[in-house]
């Protein structure tokens, strides 16, 4: 069975870090019930930055690591609930920033925080079809855009971010397995759009979505790997959005996973939505945990609700055509 694999990756966050200490100046809240709640100490807010600047730096960056070409892209996909224009789709921007060809299919995708994971499974659909065998798959967001600080419950967990992953289709890889899955819960976790009223705040009720990821992440994982002929003696990473330390915490506990293998950077970043999981993949490479060969299992879910899981490779290009 044909599929893909993750040959580079990339990564671009604003400047500006909004810490704990700095919400303790405008909310009645403290840097310890932060941390105690949620596992976050800062996270980082667009000021100069754009969408568009954060996309095209973090894709640039995996280009790059992957020694891929702006030509060879046939595919490019990002993931976001925050883009600057309803139209042009952020992945047109990235496409004309970064010279892509015109033949390459462009278009982003709104699944939330499970964004980045349906871009893989739409990503190696489309590379299925293509001449190429590349593919460009983004997650960006600028979720500082959307949030209300008199919320206090909310406005703490939400960052500004972007990760690129170039992905290599082959004949002979072995598919994501990617198990996907959604349901119209909309007044859970929504931001409100074109024709609502302003302004358009992210707003979320926090125990429903907590009850519902570690309801329904462990369920997912299970159905990925019974998909993909393995088990979790066979993961080398486990990558999960970036929501909530005492989400990821509780997963990895209820599944006896082993900690040393399920990573977080919510520390530093909060909550990026559909930026999360890429990410923590670019920060793993960085500091070597993301080695060459490495089998990764991401999971993510979000508003919609929407949840999602799959199975993934690490390693060089091949650099053969499809």
């Amino acid at each position: 069975m044909s599929g893909i694999k993750l040959v580079g990756i990339g990564a671009c966050v604003p400047k500006r870090r909004m810490t704990n200490a700095d919400f303790t100046k405008i909310i009645d809240t403290t840097d310890e019930w932060i941390v105690s709640h949620t596992g976050i100490e800062e996270r980082r807010y667009c000021e100069t930055e754009t969408h568009s600047d954060l996309c095209i730096e973090a894709a640039k960056k995996a280009l790059e690591h992957a020694k891929v070409s702006p030509e060879e892209i046939s595919v490019c996909i990002v993931a976001t609930v925050s883009a600057e224009h309803l139209t042009p789709s952020a992945s047109c921007l990235v496409q004309s920033a970064l010279g892509l060809s015109a033949n390459t299919v462009c278009l982003d995708i709104n699944a939330a925080c499970t964004g980045f994971i349906s871009a893989l499974h739409t990503a190696q659909c489309l590379l299925a079809a293509s001449e190429k065998s590349y593919a460009l798959v983004i997650g960006a967001e600028v979720l500082s855009r959307f949030i209300n600080y008199e919320d206090r419950g909310t406005c703490i967990l939400f960052g500004d971010g972007a990760g690129a992953a170039v992905v290599e289709f082959g004949e002979d890889y072995p598919s994501i397995s990617a198990q996907l899955g959604s349901r119209g819960d909309a007044d859970i976790l929504q931001i409100a759009g074109v024709g609502k009223n302003e302004p358009n705040y992210l707003t979320m009720k926090g125990t429903a979505v907590f009850k519902f990821a570690v309801e329904t992440v462990p369920k997912c994982m299970d159905e990925v790997l019974e998909k993909a002929k393995l088990t979790t003696d066979d993961i080398d990473i486990f990558a999960f959005h970036q929501a909530n330390a005492r989400i990821i915490d509780t997963v990895v506990k209820r599944r006896e996973l082993p900690a040393e293998r399920c990573f977080k950077n919510i520390q530093k970043y909060g909550n990026t939505s559909a930026a999360s999981i890429p990410l923590l993949l670019s920060e793993l490479y960085e500091d070597g945990s993301l080695k060459d060969g490495a089998r990764m299992l991401l999971l993510g879910f979000g508003g919609g609700l929407t949840w999602g899981g799959a199975v993934m490779s690490f390693g060089e290009r091949r650099g053969k055509t499809i």
